[in-house]
């Protein structure tokens, strides 16, 4: 059974930025609630949107603007020739091709269906096929050679037709094959209040209990895992078919499913719980921003994200509030942040005689952050966060003493 736990209003599509002429046009939005499955375990969101309204040729997210990505995809990809040395890969999800730059072109095949970012790796000599991942796709590429590794990042939860990707997957792979799906964790959203990793491209957000239970339809299991700190708190899940006697499950998983339950994410009270806290976030996040908007204290984003699209929206944050955002994605400069209109403009070093306060919308990579805005923290400028808590961040954590 579905049960509602979290109205996070009204929301436009979250990487739809936009021009200056489509300001006075009314923005495509759904209303974003969160359900919990209470015998899958499952999170999803109610209201989906058309897969080909959110991933197409203007599609502006690149994994390489992120050195924190980039350190994350060679440290897997090492991982995997040493642990499993594939001689196919597969990557559903490719990007722009930060992870298929660390393997041989003649060894991995990306699946990218944003034309605009495809390009990106077939001018560089990579197999790139810009189409949605299906069976009959599946079917075509590897009728005769199978895959001996798939990889996903971030991908699998933006993916509603679940039964169509595990299908191809199982299609596409070799007996002995190994899948290694990753993406935002479940449990640290409800541990640490992070309500921004919800939007109309994460139609799901997994916990090891749900995708376990997932995965038994199509004779997959989990057989080994690693937490990592990417995207605010991810996982990656090392899965194999249930038949492959060679490879043993390891402890980390019962471990894994062990916490998740104690934290209580079979219980639709920890659900409710969150919700409050949510709600509370909300209303403390909005009367920092007036408090220091009071007191003539000129307050910018950092990070004109996805999830800050979530964040601004629900809680009804406008240009009055938050002055401008500064990004390094070329598709999002010189536009404005979906919903809540707030101008983005390109990238420069944070100065305190600019700027008091820096809202950050790119949370997750705060140590990047923080390193690269060293001088700006010398000067005395002030970072603000609502993960966990609404506060303006101390020179102490911005050290990094948490």
């Amino acid at each position: 059974m579905l049960k509602k736990f979290l109205d996070l209003g009204q929301q436009p599509l979250a990487n739809s930025y936009l021009r200056k002429s489509q300001l006075k046009k009314k923005e495509k939005k759904l209303k974003l609630e969160l359900l919990f499955d209470d015998k899958s375990y499952l999170v999803s969101i109610k209201n989906k949107i058309p897969k080909h309204q959110m991933f197409n040729s203007s599609y502006p997210y690149r994994s390489s603007q992120s050195k924190t990505m980039q350190i994350s995809f060679r440290k897997i990809a090492n991982e995997i020739k040493r642990r499993f040395n594939p001689k196919l890969i597969v990557e559903i999800g490719s990007n722009d091709g930060t992870f298929l730059k660390n393997f041989s072109k003649n060894k991995i095949i990306g699946i990218e269906p944003c034309k605009n970012v495809a390009k990106v790796t077939k001018k560089k000599g990579f197999v790139t096929i810009d189409k949605y991942w299906t069976k009959s796709l599946a079917r075509s590429l590897f009728k005769k050679k199978k895959v001996d590794l798939i990889y996903s990042a971030n991908t699998l939860s933006h993916i509603e037709n679940l039964n169509e990707t595990f299908t191809a997957i199982n299609i596409a792979l070799n007996k002995d094959g190994i899948l290694i799906l990753e993406g935002p964790a479940l449990l640290p959203c409800l541990k640490f209040n992070i309500y921004d990793q919800f939007y109309c491209e994460h139609i799901y957000v997994f916990s090891t209990l749900s995708l376990s239970n997932i995965l038994k339809k199509y004779k997959l299991e989990i057989f080994d895992l690693q937490n990592l700190d990417t995207h605010g708190g991810s996982t990656r899940y090392f899965i194999k078919k249930k038949n492959n006697n060679k490879i043993k499950i390891l402890k980390a998983v019962r471990r894994e499913i062990n916490k998740e339950v104690r934290f209580g994410l079979k219980k639709f009270s920890t659900y409710k719980k969150f919700s409050k806290n949510i709600k509370k976030s909300k209303f403390k996040l909005k009367k920092l921003l007036k408090d220091l908007q009071l007191k003539n204290k000129k307050v910018i984003g950092y990070g004109a994200t996805a999830k800050s699209c979530t964040v601004l929206n629900y809680c009804k944050i406008g240009p009055t509030l938050i002055n401008y955002f500064l990004d390094t994605t070329p598709d999002k400069i010189n536009k404005f942040l979906p919903g809540s209109k707030i101008f983005i403009k390109k990238y420069k070093k944070l100065n305190k005689k600019d700027v008091d306060f820096v809202f950050l919308g790119a949370w997750n990579f705060k140590k990047e952050i923080f390193k690269k805005e060293s001088l700006f923290i010398k000067q005395g400028g002030k970072f603000i966060t609502h993960i966990p808590n609404v506060k303006i961040i101390s020179d102490k954590d911005m050290r990094g003493r948490i």
